[in-house]
Order: C-alpha cells, then structure tokens, then sequence
C-alpha cells in the first residue's frame, strides 16, 4: 500500500480528476494548500503599495491505493496537471504501513478498496 500526495495547480483540478476517474481511481482527499517552489511569488501593488506574495494557492492530493494502483495513479496526475511550465507541482510516493476502515473493521488493502 502507498500514499501519494500531489500538489498541484488549482486550475488543473477538473483535468487530474477527469484523468484519475479514466484511470479507475475514484477515492482522493482534496486540501486547498499555500506554498512556493521555484515560482518564488510574485509582487502586487494594491492602492500604490508593493506587496510580495510568495505564497501561492496549490491542491493538495493525498490518495491511498494498493500496489498494482500506483504506477496508474501517477501517470494520471502527470496526465492532468501537466503543462510544461514552471510550477506544475510535485507527487510524492510514501509507503502506507496500515489502514483501517472504521465503519468495517477492515485492515490493509480491503480497507482502501
């Protein structure tokens, strides 16, 4: 079992939902996050003064599959969130020693589904 956590680009949501549902994965936590990567932020001016903002809006994943789920799983979210520019985003892969599914009492990988 893995965790794979991905931050994406608000805007590339729809494309990386559509892109998971045509890889049969249907389970997904979804966060609105804040953070920054290479895009470093960007300045503002609101009413004369400068701001910096150099904390973005991002998406955050985080979905629970088992083994044979993983390399789809990855593939559709690069399928979704891609688009060649600085900021794309970034998966991370972590390995899941147990789950639990609480109405059931199922452990392992019944658990996730």
């Amino acid at each position: 079992m893995k965790l794979i956590i991905a931050m994406i680009q608000p805007h590339k949501l729809p494309d990386v939902k559509k892109a998971l549902f045509d890889a049969d994965v249907h389970k997904m936590t979804v966060t609105n996050a804040l953070g920054c990567g290479q895009q470093k932020g960007y300045t503002e001016t609101y009413r004369g003064v400068v701001h910096e903002v150099n904390l973005l809006k991002k998406i955050r994943l985080e979905i629970a599959v088992n083994k044979e789920f993983v390399d789809p799983t990855i593939d559709a979210i690069i399928e979704g969130a891609r688009t060649g520019n600085i900021g794309d985003g970034k998966i991370f892969v972590l390995d899941l020693p147990e789950c639990i599914r609480i109405r059931t009492g199922e452990k392992g990988g019944a658990a996730i589904g």
